[in-house]
């Protein structure tokens, strides 16, 4: 039998696979191809995590929660697609999540991103790279937070757009950029497989406010991130703290 790790890398990379064929069918409209491929995908990995992990929680984007899921120790949490629009407009920056938290944390992550042919895993973490110079901060490419803006610029640091989160996540993990600040919004299926790949590679991984991530809650709204290099967490969080107590 395959090992946590193991088999959350082969259920990215599967899904990843899955999703490129249902793309290249040409048989969706641009429209059409994201709920197709996240149903797809979604459908493939609700039925293997059953098979092969019958005795665990399951929380996924696309399926209807089970407060079940909750009473259990180990739970696995997944987003079958996350970047539908980056997807359905054929370009690289989706991603597929597959994580197992245990007792809240996360524990075990893959991430897929198949438009590049890579899936990075916390069971084969890469040396971190050097920061870049400017320092580069990841923001959505569509919706770009206030506070991360606010924070770039206090920082210096240029801003980058991308898709998906696990894309921007993975993008810190391989050096393309420093620091992903996230304050818009997000649950724990957008952000614990990109988590636990980040914190194995030896990034800060953490809530806007420092606290740590917690998943497997109730209410799987977990609306705030960042991932950053180690030596710049400290200045991040301190900017964080500056604009959320500015007074109104």
């Amino acid at each position: 039998m395959m090992d946590d790790t193991a088999l959350a890398v082969h259920l990215a990379e599967t899904a990843g696979k899955i999703l490129l064929a249902v793309r290249d069918s040409g048989l969706f409209s641009a429209k059409a191809l994201g709920k197709a491929g996240d149903q797809t995908a979604n459908q493939f990995l609700i039925h293997a995590l059953r098979e092969a992990r019958p005795d665990d929680g399951l929380l996924s984007e696309e399926e209807k929660d089970n407060a079940e899921r909750c009473a259990k120790s180990r739970v696995w949490i997944i987003d079958p697609l996350d970047g539908s629009r980056e997807y359905g407009e054929c370009r690289t920056d989706w991603a597929v999540h597959v994580a197992l938290a245990v007792d809240g944390v996360a524990s075990v992550g893959a991430v897929a991103l198949p438009g590049l042919g890579l899936t990075l895993s916390s069971g084969a973490p890469q040396p971190l790279p050097p920061a870049n110079s400017p320092l580069k901060m990841l923001v959505s490419r569509t919706r770009p937070a206030a506070e991360a803006v606010a924070v770039a610029k206090a920082m210096g640091a240029e801003l980058l757009g991308m898709g998906s989160a696990g894309a921007k996540a993975m993008a810190v993990v391989r050096g393309e950029a420093d620091i992903y600040l996230h304050t818009g919004g997000q649950y724990e299926w957008d952000n614990c497989a990109p988590a636990a790949v980040a914190k194995a590679a030896g990034l800060h991984v953490s809530r806007a406010d420092g606290s740590p991530l917690q998943y497997n809650g109730e209410n799987p709204y977990l609306p705030d991130l960042l991932i950053c290099r180690p030596e710049l967490a400290a200045a991040v969080l301190g900017h964080v703290k500056a604009l959320l107590t500015q007074p109104a």
